[in-house]
């Protein structure tokens, strides 16, 4: 017999305040290590970290003293860790979908973007989104926001990883989240100035953005391959990873060239350069959600009918070249862009998990890239996106069925986090992600 959310999460709640460890005993377990599910497992944690997590039940001194069972056992319910969403934007409101309004938006102040984003956090935890990966802001609220994260009284919040202001070129792609290098010269100069501003990685703006109403990225990489291995040298330096916003199969090519550890989009992406990826252990962040907003409403932005045909080839190539990567064992981790026009956070980066879904892989393998595939190649700051023990406690709990279709995610669900135990209390239609 299931429990409904409400019930399950008084329970926990109530288990929470004996500041003991806690035994559930589930009917499938999740634990994001890969795409692989343990029937009725067993997970033990406390508000400090997971304990246990497998198919075995677990060892009589991490529970309770003389405990024999578990304190819930949960046949029809699936767990699953918390949610990263590896690419976002906390500056902008992607919810809103009028570009008249959008424009209003991106004309507010630091300060006020800086509210709004904070007021956001709170409702990603509760949708089970429980760390982001910030991918750049000129006024450097990402860094704002993981200084909150990382301070004593931060509240509910995800973990915010955070690279300051992009870096592109002078009159070039992305004024809106980036400081032009010339700013400082020289790559070295460049990467030093973000590093002492706070960065937690590096981001690098390699290419332009795609031409739609051409169907292609016409512009030439901002960034040659030469420069892109002196500012991948100059991080490595400070111990920083690079995140490389990048489309077009040229850009990619300098990208793979520069050895970063990220790219970003990768659009016109080819099976050749996924191979090689694959082989130098850097990950792909595919982003469909974005483009896949301007194919679902054209009518926002105009589109004709022609560039509704370009956006349909794009985002088809795109998906076979997501299955291919995950055929040959690329390391795929989902980021949604959420910020960008049409993708709110949270509800944004569901959608972006049920359009990899629909672009060929298994729920098994969508939730993998939402969860452990980055867990240890993305250098976090903590260890979370796993069920394992030293992990933090952040996963869901939820009686529908994720694990066939992603988009049970949108469904009731509990969320631990930490000491917190929070119900699914959002709705799409709120506005301000």
């Amino acid at each position: 017999m299931s429990s409904a959310p409400s019930s399950i999460a008084a329970d926990l709640r109530r288990l929470q305040a004996t500041a003991q460890p806690i035994w559930l005993q589930v009917g499938k377990v999740f634990t994001g290590t890969d795409a692989k599910v343990i029937t009725n497992g067993h997970v033990v944690f406390t508000a400090q970290g997971i304990l246990h997590a497998a198919a075995e039940p677990p060892p009589p001194e991490i529970t309770r003293p003389e405990q024999s069972s578990p304190d819930l056992t949960l046949p029809d319910h699936t767990t699953l860790p918390g949610l990263t969403d590896a690419h976002t934007h906390l500056f902008l409101e992607g919810g809103e979908k009028d570009p008249a309004a959008r424009s209003v938006h991106l004309k507010r102040t630091a300060e006020e973007q800086l509210a709004q984003a904070e007021a956001r956090l709170s409702r990603l935890v509760s949708l089970g989104i429980t760390a982001v990966r910030e991918a750049g802001d000129r006024a450097n609220i990402g860094l704002d926001l993981q200084a909150r994260y990382r301070s004593t009284d931060r509240g509910i919040m995800p973990y915010v990883d955070a690279p300051g202001a992009a870096i592109n070129h002078e009159k070039r792609y992305g004024s809106f989240m980036a400081r032009p290098t010339e700013e400082q010269g020289t790559p070295a100069a460049t990467i030093a100035d973000r590093v002492a501003a706070g960065a937690h990685r590096i981001k690098l703006l390699a290419t332009g953005i795609i031409n739609f109403e051409k169907g292609t990225v016409t512009a030439k990489p901002q960034m040659p391959v030469d420069e892109l291995r002196e500012f991948v040298a100059a991080a490595r330096t400070h111990g920083q990873q690079t995140m490389v916003h990048c489309s077009g199969n040229d850009g990619v090519e300098n990208c793979i060239g520069a050895q970063v550890d990220t790219i970003e989009h990768g659009y016109f992406i080819d099976d050749d350069q996924l191979a090689r990826i694959r082989d130098l252990d850097m990950v792909w962040v595919p982003t469909f959600a974005p483009v896949q907003f301007q194919l679902d409403e054209p009518e926002r932005i105009g589109w004709s009918d022609q560039v509704c045909e370009h956006l349909r080839r794009i985002v088809d190539g795109h998906s076979r070249s997501l299955q291919h990567a995950i055929e040959i064992g690329v390391r795929v981790v989902a980021g949604s862009d959420a910020g960008s026009h049409g993708v709110a956070h949270g509800w944004g980066f569901l959608r972006e998990l049920e359009l990899m879904q629909a672009a060929g892989i298994t729920a098994p393998q969508v939730l993998h890239t939402a969860t452990g595939a980055g867990a240890t190649r993305m250098d976090y700051a903590e260890t979370f996106g796993v069920l394992a023990p030293s992990a933090a406690s952040r996963f869901i709990l939820t009686e529908h069925d994720v694990l066939s279709s992603v988009r049970h995610l949108r469904d009731a669900k509990v969320v631990i986090f930490d000491g917190h135990v929070l119900d699914q209390n959002d709705s799409e239609s709120n506005p301000g992600l």
